[in-house]
């Protein structure tokens, strides 16, 4: 079986952890423990990792915008 698209697992964890951060936020200002959400950036965590290492020369901060385009188009309406 061949191994998942590493720019759709990339583009995943990359909207994950966006989606994280309002919510470790209002965690830390409101002295509460962000358990959840630090579950979810360890699993997004873990999905960039997986699509680093599945993806032949990797990413530069440069060409994730291509990256996110070309997922948009492929799997996009």
């Amino acid at each position: 079986m061949p191994p998942a698209d590493p720019d759709l697992w990339f583009v995943i964890a990359l909207v994950l952890a966006v989606l994280c951060i309002p919510s470790l936020v209002s965690s830390w200002g409101g002295g509460r423990v962000p358990r959840a959400t630090s579950l979810t950036v360890l699993i997004a965590g873990g999905m960039m990792v997986y699509a680093l290492l599945n993806k032949a020369g990797g990413y530069t901060f440069g060409g994730i915008p291509d990256v996110i385009a070309r997922v948009v188009a492929r799997y996009g309406p």
